[in-house]
């Protein structure tokens, strides 16, 4: 089956937005896809006393929901947002309005917009996620940023990402979002491209259940899973925000086999990403 899947590793390398060539990628990425899959996936814990191993920093719920933890071999403070589960959820995803755009420490022209349910979300626990970075960058200064999750976690992760760049231009910030849905419209894809810097993207169906037509855009650099298993030649860098060749060539299955495995790692509740 082909696993047309979304995923975003975003750098902090600023003005990234320039089309690059099909390529497949490294076993360095490839390696960096999995672990990140893994923290996303252990936002669906009920409780995940050590994510991968790691120190768990805090934990967030409400209309966003997941944790932040701490991997001092890697040097590394992790941001991971949990995908659909409870209602709440499910409602936020269908408040697609597009609003402008505004969170705590982030500058955005007036063009900016965002997907109403998503912002909402993220904006609810943004204090808390930028208070809870800044103390442990305090502690352990020179630590990379990373912001992750998957569905309506990879849309509070790719807004979480640019929150963190923003509010700590220092630090490296890497972004990966797993079955992202599109989260604004093309003045918030720059915005995170100019901000973050993109790297990678793979797409399933749910990252384009959200039309463009609706005035939306993905952020770019897309990295296409177009077979099955999911090895560094099965994945191919594609051109610009939405390359019609790459998975925008797949019309919108909607929530599918695709959305719920990444590298190998279900999308779910998984003990075993805790100890």
């Amino acid at each position: 089956m082909i696993a047309s899947t979304l995923v975003v590793l975003a750098l902090s390398v600023l003005g990234f937005a320039s089309p690059v060539e099909k390529r497949a990628i490294s076993t360095t990425v490839l390696s960096d896809l999995t672990r990140y899959t893994q923290y996303a996936s252990a936002a669906y814990q009920g409780s995940c006393r050590s994510p991968l191993g790691n120190t768990l920093v805090k934990t967030f719920s409400g209309l966003a929901t997941g944790y932040i933890a701490r991997d001092d071999t890697r040097k590394e403070i992790i941001v991971s947002f949990r995908g659909s589960v409870s209602s709440q959820d499910f409602q936020t995803d269908g408040e697609t309005a597009l609003i402008a755009f505004t969170s705590p420490g982030v500058s955005a022209g007036s063009g900016v917009l965002a997907h109403q349910g998503f912002l909402t979300a993220y904006n609810t626990a943004a204090s808390t996620i930028i208070s809870t970075v800044k103390a442990q960058l305090a502690a352990h200064p020179g630590y990379t940023l990373v912001s992750t999750g998957h569905s309506l976690g990879g849309a509070l992760s790719s807004l979480g990402g640019l929150s963190l760049k923003s509010n700590f231009p220092s630090s490296n910030v890497r972004l990966f979002t797993f079955g992202q849905p599109r989260t604004g419209n093309p003045a918030y894809a720059a915005l995170v491209e100019s901000v973050v810097g993109t790297s990678n993207i793979f797409r399933d169906g749910v990252p384009t259940i959200i039309p463009q037509s609706a005035g939306y855009q993905h952020h770019a650099v897309e990295f296409w899973n177009f077979a099955d298993p999911p090895t560094a030649a099965n994945v191919k860098q594609c051109t610009g925000d939405e390359d019609p060749t790459c998975s925008d060539s797949i019309p919108s299955g909607g929530i599918n086999q695709a959305h719920l495995t990444y590298f190998g790692q279900a999308m779910g509740r998984d003990a075993s990403l805790c100890t």
